[in-house]
């Protein structure tokens, strides 16, 4: 009677390995999506607070904010992209576009006193390949984007 109930303690533990062996992958590949998964709705959020960190620094008082001879579009540039890369995100790698509101297609020059008080749109974009691990050939052209609508304003001239 011993060894019959050997026996079956050794099968149990045969289709115990069994079961494991088809399951432990499903498991991994489930841990890693929802790793990953987590990886690019945090990515988002800080591609969309780094758009508004962008377009917040257009509204402020530009009498102490650039330096002499420096651009606004490239302040705002190099701010989002700081921020980026201090959010741990390939700034570098970010695709900047401060466009028109009502024309994205149509570049929008925030120093331009034509454009006080106009809307424009800082749109950032961060490609699949610098936020995730995984190599997905589904993700492998796609990019992460945000966008944020803004007005531009002017500071007063004294």
């Amino acid at each position: 009677m011993g060894y019959r109930s050997k026996q079956k303690r050794s099968r149990r533990r045969g289709a115990v390995a069994v079961e494991f062996a088809f399951v432990a992958p499903v498991f991994i590949a489930i841990l890693l999506l929802t790793f990953e998964s987590s990886r690019l709705i945090k990515a988002q959020s800080e591609l969309t607070a780094a758009a508004r960190e962008g377009a917040r620094l257009v509204s402020m008082d530009r009498r102490t904010l650039l330096a002499d001879g420096e651009s606004l579009n490239d302040r705002v540039e190099d701010e989002i992209r700081n921020y980026l890369d201090l959010n741990r995100l390939a700034g570098n790698a970010a695709t900047i576009t401060i466009a028109d509101a009502n024309d994205i297609n149509t570049a929008f020059n925030l120093n331009d006193p034509a454009n006080d008080l106009a809307y424009f749109q800082i749109r950032v974009e961060l490609p699949y390949s610098e936020i995730t691990s995984l190599n997905l050939s589904a993700l492998e052209n796609g990019a992460l984007t945000s966008q944020v609508v803004f007005r531009n304003a002017r500071a007063v001239n004294n």
